[in-house]
């Protein structure tokens, strides 16, 4: 998805805020990123995690540590390890930037509202949860055509009354069918809130994070 300045975007957020006379005047992408602390995500200089995702019979993982100020990543995994910068051109990034966008989305999704930009979305109210059949509000996000390095996907996010993420559908190509995840186990860092497990329709854990360190 097209890449924006972090700092622009918590200063335009703060704005909003700051503006809103009411959680009415915020739009609900603006609402999630909210009900995950994204105001607080200024104050954060670094954060590392690894990633873990369950591959049939093996667990694959990949470390990260983003650091936030100097727009710099570092990624680990069983073969190699390297510090890239973020401000590279798009030609010039290592492969692994893929993956840290991927990962990065299971982790701070809510976030990702406010950073990228070429989207629009929908939602609609009272619409059954596909994993736990609860009642829901579903806000779907589709990206264009153009951006990232999967363009034209979306994905169906059900939310609570809180505007949490239950569960997600992420649909490639913003085609008919994908594939349920929920979205559990929240963990609050400095005031920004990371679900931290993500189990499939039969109840496995497919991916979650761990040796989460957030400075």
């Amino acid at each position: 998805m097209k890449k924006i300045s972090q700092i622009l975007s918590l200063i335009s957020f703060a704005l909003l805020i700051s503006c809103a006379s009411s959680e009415s005047d915020m739009t609900t992408p603006q609402k999630v990123a909210a009900a995950y602390g994204f105001d607080k995500f200024e104050n954060l200089n670094s954060i590392a995690y690894t990633w873990n995702v369950q591959a049939g019979d093996v667990v694959r993982t990949r470390d990260w540590q983003w650091n936030i100020k100097e727009r710099t990543v570092y990624y680990a995994d069983a073969d190699t390890s390297y510090t890239y910068s973020l401000d590279l051109p798009k030609d010039e990034l290592p492969r692994a930037d893929a993956a840290f966008i991927n990962d990065k989305y299971w982790l701070m999704y809510p976030f990702q509202l406010i950073w990228d930009t070429g989207y629009t979305f929908e939602e609609e109210d009272e619409v059954l949860a596909p994993i736990s059949g609860e009642n829901s509000t579903k806000l779907t996000i589709i990206y264009n055509n153009e951006d990232g390095y999967t363009p034209g996907d979306a994905y169906d996010l059900y939310l609570d009354e809180k505007y949490m993420i239950k569960e997600w559908v992420f649909r490639k190509g913003n085609g008919a069918e994908g594939r349920a995840f929920t979205w559990e186990a929240e963990r609050v860092f400095n005031g920004v809130t990371f679900a931290t497990e993500h189990f499939n329709a039969d109840g496995v854990k497919f991916i979650w994070f761990t040796d989460i360190k957030v400075d």
